[in-house]
């Protein structure tokens, strides 16, 4: 039986990481990555105690969500 953890390991996709780390993938600063939580306009998200944390297929998910071929569509 496979863990998670070798999961991320093969699927980085699957990796958690945080504010800073989204902030950086999507050119953005952390305090819009702050404000898109509270909004809920960002991409899903974890809270474990304290931290939060993103899963990166989730990130890329919601990155690529509002992707257009034309400008028509």
């Amino acid at each position: 039986m496979k863990n998670s953890y070798a999961k991320t390991e093969a699927d980085p996709a699957g990796t958690f990481i945080d504010e800073c780390q989204v902030a950086e993938r999507l050119c953005q600063s952390v305090r819009t990555i702050q404000k898109w939580r509270v909004t809920g306009t960002g991409p899903e998200f974890y809270k474990l105690g304290r931290s939060v944390r993103y899963r990166m297929s989730d990130v890329l998910d919601w990155a690529e969500a509002p992707r257009k071929a034309h400008t028509s569509q």
